[in-house]
């Protein structure tokens, strides 16, 4: 595989869809990429698309991981996974993408302070106070 250089300039590059968001730390694999693709997670300026769509630079991407959406601008190109730093470098966000998600962060770690998590599971003490407390109102 020979190395491509993550230039503007360079218009001959062509990379993959699925190989460019495993590039660019989207996905962990690229099946992962393809799969997302294929349900109409990932938009390319707006369309749905397959995963081996060509990218180019200035492409605009939308990508839903639930809970989140990410709205992007592809800024090089790449078809090998590198350290995070240079994946970065892949793309930019765009600000109203980034504030909505760390609202939908907020809002999230509010709701977890709200709800709670029982620390544990109910032993077998518990599960049969619970199975007596559903019998008695089922009878009412």
């Amino acid at each position: 595989m020979s190395k491509q250089k993550n230039s503007k300039d360079d218009l001959s590059i062509k990379t993959r869809l699925d190989k460019w968001l495993w590039a660019a730390r989207f996905y962990k694999t690229r099946q992962l990429a393809a799969e997302a693709i294929n349900g109409g997670h990932v938009h390319v300026n707006g369309q749905r698309i397959k995963p081996s769509r060509v990218i180019h630079i200035a492409d605009k991407l939308s990508i839903h991981k639930t809970p989140f959406t990410f709205d992007i601008t592809v800024e090089g190109l790449s078809s090998r996974r590198g350290p995070a730093k240079e994946a970065q470098q892949l793309y930019s966000e765009s600000e109203e993408s980034i504030k909505k998600r760390e609202e939908l962060t907020e809002q999230r770690k509010l709701n977890a302070t709200l709800l709670p998590h029982s620390e544990r599971r109910p032993d077998k003490r518990d599960r049969r106070r619970i199975i007596r407390f559903k019998n008695i109102n089922r009878d009412n």
